[in-house]
């Protein structure tokens, strides 16, 4: 127990408790998958732990570790819950684009133009552009689509279920072979983007290089492809 904790130096605090807050934050991260980055929730937890001593009062007569344990984990907590709330803004705008244009190829047969995309979405060429600057980050396939949707919370969303076994999915020989049609069938430069993106990895500025176009407008063409993308894949898993 630490007594008197608000005349301890806070740096000293912080040293002496960094152990619990690694604690927390590798024992939160058997519930969470790979791509959460364990270094962050250490340093919420760290920002907890000193909001903790900044805050804590003895004579409350709760001991600071448990006090201190509450105010880490309430800072990962809310690290997780922001970044959730961006990759939630990801999706809802990749899926706004994903759904119009996957109207449009059921209608046209052939992949829709960006203006008949905003057309299709009741925006001008310039807000749809907008709209892809939002889907920037947006990915091929989400976990979620893979499984039962609705009922969950952040955390069960970021749950690793991997006895599901959606890597066997996305393995299969079926799928690789749909997502190898679909980008056949990108218009030219969007196809050229992603073989540059993903076989040669290169970067977006190498890319715009490349193309003659900025980095900012090869992000709205990779979100746009990904778009397309899923619009394709969504026929394949409904088949």
């Amino acid at each position: 127990m630490v007594v008197g904790a608000e005349n301890r130096d806070k740096n000293a605090l912080a040293q002496e408790f960094l152990p619990l807050v690694k604690r927390i934050a590798y024992h939160m991260m058997t519930r969470l998958p790979a791509s959460v980055e364990v270094d962050d929730l250490i340093q919420a937890g760290l920002m907890g732990l000193m909001d903790a001593v900044d805050r804590y009062d003895c004579e409350q007569g709760a001991q600071f570790e448990t006090y201190a344990t509450q105010r880490v984990r309430g800072a990962m907590l809310d690290e997780l819950r922001e970044a959730d709330w961006a990759s939630r803004n990801v999706r809802r705008a990749g899926r706004q684009i994903e759904g119009a244009v996957h109207l449009l190829q059921q209608r046209h047969q052939r992949p829709p133009s960006e203006q008949e995309i905003a057309e299709e979405m009741g925006l001008d060429i310039h807000a749809y552009f907008d709209l892809l600057n939002d889907a920037r980050g947006a990915q091929l396939v989400y976990y979620e689509d893979l499984q039962e949707k609705d009922g969950d919370d952040f955390l069960e969303r970021f749950a690793d279920h991997a006895h599901l076994g959606p890597l066997d999915v996305l393995s299969s020989s079926h799928f690789k072979k749909a997502l190898a049609q679909a980008v056949g069938i990108l218009p030219e430069r969007e196809k050229q983007l992603m073989g540059m993106y993903y076989e040669q990895e290169m970067n977006f500025k190498e890319i715009g290089a490349v193309l003659g176009v900025s980095e900012s407008r090869i992000c709205q063409l990779h979100s746009q492809a990904i778009a397309r993308l899923r619009g394709r894949l969504r026929e394949w898993s409904a088949a």
